[in-house]
């Protein structure tokens, strides 16, 4: 699907299909859009931030 470096449809499809969590601040925009239209899950910052620090401790 990649190799020479160039994105193509077909790659920015897949990462969409494949994204499983989507880490959203302030004007997220499209890819926010997207992430609620295809049901993934969506954290803000503060929610990262905070798992991450559960995790480390």
């Amino acid at each position: 699907m990649r190799g020479d470096g160039d994105t193509t449809l077909d790659d920015a499809s897949y990462d969409a299909l494949a994204t499983t969590i989507l880490v959203a601040g302030e004007g997220a925009g499209s890819k926010l859009a997207k992430a609620e239209q295809l049901g993934t899950k969506i954290l803000s910052e503060q929610e990262f931030a905070d798992l991450v620090a559960e995790y480390l401790s």
